[in-house]
C-alpha cells in the first residue's frame, strides 16, 4: 500500500519572508516562489488558508491555480470567503462590483477575471467524488495580534472563514477530507471546529481535517472529541425517557430489586494528531496552529511528519505520509 502525501499550508498570501522572518518584496515572477513552494512538498492532498485570488499585493495571481500548477493537482476548489480588498487595520474593503457571500472557484473558472478575492483552498491528484463548501461568520470583535512587518501588537478584526471538503477515491476506498482556516477568537474558532464535525457526518470515513484552526496542543482534537459525545447523547436520552415510563406504570408483580448498573459515558476517543510539531513563526517555530487530524485512520496507517521551511509565509507547511 503505497503512502500518500497529506499537506497543509498558511500561504500568507503567498508572501515572500527573510531568514529572520521579516517581509520581502515580491519578485517581478510574485507567483514564482509561491510555486517552488508548493511543487517542494510533492503533496497528493494539499489544504491551502491566506489564499489570494487576483489581490493587486500579490501581483494579481490566481494562487490555487497556481499551486494546483506547482504539484500537478487533477482537481481543486477555491473558496473565497472574502470579495474586495485589504485595508490596514480596517481588515478588507468589499468589493461593490463582487458577489456577497461565499463563491466557489474551480479550474474551470481560470482567467475569468472575477473581482479580487481571499479564501481557502483544497487540492488533489486524487479522483474526486464529490465537493462541498461552507462559509463561517466572523466573531463580532477582533483581537490585538502580531502582524508581519509591524512592531507590538495591532488591532485586527476577526473575518469570514471557509472550508472545503472533498470526497476522494483512495487505494483502500472514498475518504473525506476537509481544509480550513478558523477564527483566531478563542471559543468562536472551537465552536467553527464542532460544526465542521457535523458538517461531514454523512460523508464516508476516514475523515481529515487539515488546516490553521488558530488552537494548539490537544484543544483540537478534543473539540472533536467532543462533537462526537454530543452526538452519541441523542439516542440516550431516548432511553432515560423509555425508562421513565416503565417506572411509572403500576408494576403487577413485585419483582426483586436489582443492583443499578450505571450507563457507560461516552468517551471522546477517535480524533487524533497525525502529526505533533511546531510549525509557527516560520523562521523559529514555537507553537503548532496548523494541523492534520482524523479519525478511521488506522495509527499503523500513519507514517512520518515534517514542517520543511518555505521561502513564503510566517507558517510552515504541516506534511504527513499516510496510507488510505
Amino acid at each position: 500500500m503505497s503512502q500518500l502525501r497529506i499537506a497543509t499550508f498558511n500561504l500568507l498570501h503567498g508572501q515572500p519572508l527573510a531568514p529572520d522572518g521579516a517581509p520581502r518584496p515580491y519578485p517581478a515572477d510574485a507567483a514564482a516562489p509561491l510555486a517552488e513552494a508548493i511543487a517542494a512538498l510533492d503533496a497528493d492532498v494539499l489544504a491551502l488558508q491566506e489564499v489570494d485570488r487576483h489581490q493587486p499585493r500579490s501581483g494579481g495571481t490566481d494562487q490555487a491555480s497556481v499551486a494546483a500548477g506547482a504539484m500537478g493537482a487533477g482537481d481543486w476548489r477555491f473558496a473565497a470567503a472574502l470579495h474586495g480588498r485589504p485595508a490596514p487595520v480596517a481588515g478588507w474593503v468589499p468589493d461593490p462590483s463582487g458577489p456577497n457571500g461565499l463563491r466557489v472557484y474551480g479550474p474551470g473558472e481560470v482567467g475569468d477575471g472575477a473581482p479580487s478575492s481571499y479564501g481557502t483552498a483544497l487540492l488533489t491528484r486524487l479522483p474526486v467524488r464529490h465537493w462541498r463548501a461552507r462559509r463561517f461568520a466572523p466573531a463580532p470583535f477582533g483581537l490585538p495580534l502580531r502582524v508581519a512587518g509591524r512592531r507590538g501588537l495591532t488591532p485586527v478584526p476577526d473575518e469570514p472563514r471557509a472550508a472545503l471538503a472533498a470526497v476522494l477515491e483512495g487505494e483502500r476506498g472514498p475518504f473525506t477530507v476537509v481544509a480550513a482556516h478558523l477564527s483566531f477568537v478563542p471559543g468562536w474558532n472551537m465552536a467553527q471546529l464542532t460544526g465542521i464535525r457535523r458538517w461531514i457526518a454523512d460523508l464516508p470515513q476516514p475523515h481529515l481535517v487539515l488546516g490553521d484552526f488558530n488552537l494548539v496542543g490537544a484543544v483540537p482534537r478534543t473539540v472533536l472529541g467532543g462533537a462526537t459525545a454530543l452526538e452519541r447523547t441523542a439516542p440516550r436520552v431516548r432511553v432515560r425517557e423509555l425508562r421513565a415510563a416503565r417506572r411509572a406504570r403500576p408494576a403487577l408483580v413485585v419483582e426483586p430489586r436489582r443492583r443499578r448498573v450505571r450507563e457507560p459515558r461516552a468517551r471522546l476517543q477517535g480524533w487524533y494528531d497525525l502529526a505533533r510539531t511546531p510549525t509557527y513563526p516560520s523562521h523559529r517555530p514555537a507553537v503548532q496552529f496548523d494541523h492534520v487530524l482524523a479519525v478511521g485512520v488506522p495509527r499503523a496507517a500513519v507514517g512520518p511528519a515534517a514542517a520543511p521551511r518555505a521561502a513564503v509565509s510566517d507558517h510552515r507547511p504541516l506534511l504527513v505520509r499516510v496510507s488510505l
